[in-house]
């Protein structure tokens, strides 16, 4: 790695990522349960493959997981919730793959975020 080659920390992956979502995502929230807690959670969870039930008793100073469910069930139409997933992926397309039309397939997996094992199969197209 060479002194210009930008480093991708822990932190700077959950960062962009969070902005992503709460840029292109919306939750109306009140109180301590602030969108970017929603979507911390979250995010732990699913990269620790454990529930929001679990994650919200490791972490300190979060809202409970009925917080963040009562949040997510603000979210039943799940069309909607994909377009919005998607136009937040193109959100931070590099311009590379912009200036050119591409086919992405992407698979997201709600199981691992979201709400069980229901599975949103998601195509891009630009």
């Amino acid at each position: 790695m060479t002194a210009t080659t930008p480093v991708l920390t822990d932190n700077k992956t959950l960062n962009e990522v969070v902005n992503c979502l709460t840029e292109n995502i919306p939750i109306p929230t009140q109180g301590k349960c602030e969108q970017r807690n929603i979507f911390e959670i979250l995010i732990r969870a699913a990269t620790q493959r454990d529930s929001i039930e679990n994650t919200t008793k490791v972490l300190k100073n979060v809202p409970t997981s009925n917080d963040i469910r009562y949040h997510l069930e603000k979210y039943s139409d799940l069309p909607l919730l994909e377009d919005a997933l998607n136009k937040a992926l193109q959100s931070r397309l590099p311009t590379g793959i912009r200036q050119g039309e591409q086919k992405i397939a992407i698979d997201f997996n709600a199981h691992s975020i979201l709400w069980g094992a229901i599975t949103i199969r998601s195509t891009i197209y630009l």
